[in-house]
């Protein structure tokens, strides 16, 4: 260390700074004071002896006991800040060329940073760079004051930081003894206060209690073995197995056998008969290796195998995966679901009780009345017969010269009238069934009077022709296209009818909906996406469904939109049915598949049933039974229960019957239509060998 002077070194303010320099640097232990980021060289400044700081020291003491300290609570001698963002993270100003803005709104520009190497060497010239500290917040260097170096050492040394505070005064009691006429208690020492608790002695023999119980476990310390297997090998040592890791050691090679020896006994060396019969073996059961004889050791020549079995090995330790698999053995019953036995779910049919003959070809469609009575059918012979369910006797007989494709009854009891699609025509004919009352307003209803001429600006069809179809005392409606299906609004006012057209712009004309009271048909207001299978309308809503080969759309007819697209995912839809609460739909397919939708729960399907093995004809709900059937190709006919529970967070319940069989297929054709009882839990089936049939519980 030189020594300096006082002359040398200048003042006496800087030789105190250079000792508060080394006091901070001492007192800290290694705590550095934020300098920018810059390392500093050890200055060669020192002071000889401590007295000489001791002098200083003082020195600004009785300078700040003279002058006084003025000390202030008031913000108003608190500096504002440059930087007026505020508690903002200033990362966010790392990209930009400013770090904020002043009072006035201008923005701060930063500054220029030095590299390390300048830094360092500006350090190391200027002797007061241990008192710069880096204001990163204003971008600029503050340099502390003497009287702030001695505030920071005295807090690093855990002293009061003001040097007017005595941390040694006298203590001053606050009660005032004198003169006192009563002492603050002069109530005598309690003897609980010599005496042991017995609270704490109960809590103490709670405590060994339970410790001797059991119930209060402490944790034993773990003891170190004091011995191991020298030459054990760690892959099976207790710690991994302990931890339940899957880790297998690779498998050790075999060690070398009798047979393996260069001098071996002669039974282990193979005839030359054996070794012929090796080559007709297949590869993987030929013996690896083949003995020989060798009169000494230094005779046996190099293994031709040696490197190719290294690296096969090689290749089983690291590419080889060993790992220890958790088989769970379950019980395959197990996962099938709990459904409740059949013998709960009665009734439902099972047994066939009535057949319905007459007609000469296939029936092709049915349907019920509302009240139950008499039941409709129409076939490929060209007609329409109304039969009494009860004793299956025929009542009506229509001729229409056409194969009837679909036949729907009025779902009103006051109106007995039929809907019927055959060919490109449709019928509503009066079945005569009814008091006069009812046959004077149905009567009324079939009356047109006029064809009224369809105006091109409104969506009329002008494609359909309302007439009088005085053969049979009802009304015939012209289509341009074959129709499909007919199907009537709840109210019986309205039906629609589906024509299956591959015509681009007669698409938009491939479902109407007719009113039969005003004697008018429209169109339906929304666009057509795809070829139109089938369509019917929501039993309690203003909401109209129509299938397509692809997919079922649901649409709201007063606001004329969209509602929701269910996703079948089948190869083509055949049918729909729409279960009496209105909110779950049943889908049949070309497939052989039955889709189930939850419309409150998603577009996909909730279940998807695989039950036939050829194409589904019609799928159908009964009113009132959670039943619902499903008919198809092969002659049969699928019985489920289906409930569906109030409680939304409860799925439906879907559970398979019954199959229902008894109809003979003709011209590869099965059932083609079943339709459920208004009332009872009875199916009828409609097949292609002519014949109705009615299944009784």
């Amino acid at each position: 260390m030189v020594e300096l002077k006082p002359s040398e070194t200048g003042s006496g303010a800087e030789e105190s700074e250079f000792s508060e320099n080394e006091e901070i640097a001492n007192s800290s232990g290694g705590d550095d004071i934020s300098t920018g980021g810059v390392e500093h060289a050890p200055q060669d400044h020192g002071v000889t002896e401590n007295g000489d700081f001791q002098q200083e020291e003082d020195q600004i003491e009785s300078d700040e006991d003279r002058h006084g300290v003025e000390e202030s609570d008031s913000s108003e001698d608190e500096v504002a800040p440059l930087n007026t963002v505020g508690e903002v993270p200033l990362v966010w100003y790392k990209d930009e060329e400013h770090i904020g803005y002043d009072i006035t709104g201008k923005k701060i520009k930063k500054k220029e940073r030095q590299d390390k190497l300048d830094s360092f060497l500006a350090s190391a010239d200027d002797s007061k760079n241990w008192r710069k500290i880096y204001d990163e917040y204003n971008d600029e260097e503050v340099e502390l004051t003497p009287h702030e170096t001695k505030l920071i050492r005295k807090l690093l040394k855990g002293q009061a930081p003001h040097a007017n505070f005595d941390p040694y005064a006298p203590y001053v009691d606050w009660f005032a003894w004198e003169d006192s006429k009563h002492p603050l208690s002069s109530a005598p020492e309690p003897k609980r206060r010599f005496i042991p608790s017995k609270w704490e002695t109960k809590k103490v023999v709670q405590y060994v209690r339970a410790i001797r119980k059991g119930l209060i476990k402490f944790d034993k310390p773990k003891e170190e073995p004091r011995v191991y297997h020298l030459w054990g090998d760690d892959s099976s040592s207790k710690e991994k197995a302990a931890h339940g890791l899957a880790y297998i050691p690779a498998p050790k090679p075999k060690l070398p056998g009798h047979d393996e020896s260069y001098n071996p006994s002669l039974e282990y060396i193979p005839t030359q008969e054996e070794i012929n019969s090796y080559q007709l073996m297949f590869e993987e059961d030929r013996p690896k290796f083949i003995p020989k004889r060798f009169t000494s050791l230094r005779s046996v020549p190099a293994y031709e195998k040696a490197v190719s079995e290294s690296f096969e090995r090689c290749l089983d330790l690291y590419l080889c995966p060993r790992a220890r698999k958790k088989r769970i053995n379950i019980d395959p019953e197990s996962l099938k679901p709990k459904l409740p036995s059949r013998k709960n779910l009665k009734p439902y049919p099972t047994t066939c009780y009535l057949e319905y003959r007459g007609h000469k070809g296939a029936v092709l469609s049915i349907s019920t009345e509302a009240s139950g009575e008499w039941i409709a059918s129409g076939s490929s012979d060209g007609t329409v017969r109304v039969w009494e369910v009860e004793t299956g006797r025929c009542l009506r007989i229509w001729e229409l010269g056409e194969a009837v494709q679909h036949v729907a009854w009025n779902p009103s009891p006051d109106l007995p009238i039929l809907a019927v699609s055959a060919g490109q025509d449709v019928f509503i004919l009066n079945t005569g069934f009814g008091n006069e009352e009812d046959q004077k307003r149905v009567k009324e209803l079939l009356h047109v009077e006029t064809h009224p001429e369809p105006d091109d600006s409104s969506n009329q069809a002008s494609v359909v022709g309302w007439a009088q179809y005085a053969r049979h005392e009802g009304v015939r409606l012209k289509h341009f296209k074959t129709v499909s299906s007919v199907e009537w609004h709840r109210k019986g006012d309205y039906f629609s009818t589906v024509m299956p057209t591959d015509i681009l712009l007669a698409i938009m004309l491939a479902i109407l909906i007719h009113q039969l009271s005003k004697k008018v048909t429209q169109r339906v207001p929304f666009k057509l996406h795809g070829l139109p299978v089938s369509s019917t309308f929501h039993p309690t809503r203003s909401v109209f469904f129509v299938s397509t080969k692809k997919n079922v759309r649901v649409y709201d007819l007063l606001k004329q939109k969209l509602v929701k697209k269910l996703e079948t995912g089948f190869r083509e839809v055949s049918s729909i049915a729409i279960h009496p609460g209105g909110d779950n739909v049943i889908v049949g397919s070309r497939d052989g598949k039955m889709a189930w939708f939850d419309m409150d729960l998603s577009s996909q399907p909730y279940r998807v049933l695989k039950c036939h093995p050829k194409d589904i004809t019609s799928v159908s709900f009964h009113r009132s039974y959670p039943l619902f059937a499903s008919c198809s190709d092969d002659c049969t006919a699928y019985v489920f229960h289906g409930m569906v529970y109030s409680d939304l967070n409860q799925n439906p319940l879907i559970v398979p019957l019954e199959i229902l069989r008894g109809h003979t297929s003709a011209n590869g054709r099965g059932v083609m239509d079943c339709k459920f009882h208004p009332r009872q839990p009875w199916l009828f089936t409609a097949g292609a060998d002519s014949v109705i049939r009615l299944f009784c519980h």
